[in-house]
């Protein structure tokens, strides 16, 4: 626990996070008033115009998009914290002592995965509180309720905390392994933004190559893509149900957690 607060420390007392914090939140200014406008038109008729219909169209699907605004960038934000908690060390040269003085370096990953989730969690509850006044308010203006006692709405919140957590121990993975902080930031935002709209590209002509819109659900397993379906709602011909990228995301998790713990332990630290 105590390695835990000093990891919590460590990262309140850079500026870093403030300005992701910052960022994080004119992320969601700009997501919830494109959600909100893809939401009033969708709820009043123009659904196929904007390519949505069966269950995406829905009420509770668009109040779950609006609740969730800000997901997109907040989760590149969130990664980028859990790349610096390791980063910071090596750019800073204080991982020499941080291992002295905590000689089993299992621990010491093991509390940068566990900070690097509660300050997920951290950005996941005011963003999300932000979400529901503003998501709330936006509803029962346009005469359909707040939608919170909807499944469909109370899941993509619950899934949302969960990508939140996900990705930035996923950031604390790629700190382990790029420990160059310029070059681990720099590296993981250009795969993140610019990666998933390739990503998407290729399964897109690999499609038509293929002659099957079938294989365009397959980009899922890129993880930014994963994060996007697992708070969607409804299956469509080109995203697969919710869980598929909910496992998927978990996976990476356990993947990154696990390299970062062996590639940290068997690492020459000087």
């Amino acid at each position: 626990m105590n390695l835990v607060r000093s990891e919590l420390l460590k990262i309140r007392t850079t500026s870093a996070w403030w300005w992701l914090a910052i960022a994080a939140f004119l992320s969601i200014v700009l997501a919830f008033a494109f959600n909100a406008w893809v939401a009033n038109e969708t709820l009043n008729g123009n659904a196929e115009e904007l390519g949505l219909g069966g269950d995406q169209a829905s009420a509770p699907a668009q109040a779950a998009n609006l609740y969730t605004s800000g997901q997109y960038l907040g989760l590149m934000f969130v990664m980028l914290i859990g790349i610096l908690m390791v980063t910071n060390e090596f750019f800073h040269q204080t991982a020499t002592t941080t291992f002295l003085a905590t000689p089993r370096r299992t621990s010491v990953i093991v509390s940068k995965l566990v900070a690097a989730s509660l300050l997920g969690f951290g950005f996941w509850l005011v963003t999300t509180v932000i979400d529901l006044v503003a998501g709330a308010v936006f509803l029962s203006a346009n005469g359909h309720g707040t939608l919170l006692d909807e499944w469909a709405v109370q899941r993509a919140l619950l899934l949302n905390l969960l990508a939140y957590a996900i990705w930035t121990v996923l950031g604390v993975g790629i700190g382990t392994l790029v420990t160059n902080q310029l070059g681990a930031v720099i590296t993981a935002a250009v795969l993140y933004l610019v990666g998933t709209q390739v990503v998407g590209l290729l399964f897109v002509l690999l499609s038509q190559l293929l002659n099957s819109d079938a294989v365009i659900k397959w980009q899922v397993i890129w993880p930014a893509v994963a994060s996007t379906v697992m708070v969607s709602e409804g299956e469509t011909d080109f995203t697969p149900a919710w869980w598929v990228g909910a496992l998927v995301l978990i996976g990476y998790a356990v993947v990154s957690g696990v390299a970062g713990v062996l590639i940290t332990r068997r690492r020459d630290i000087s």
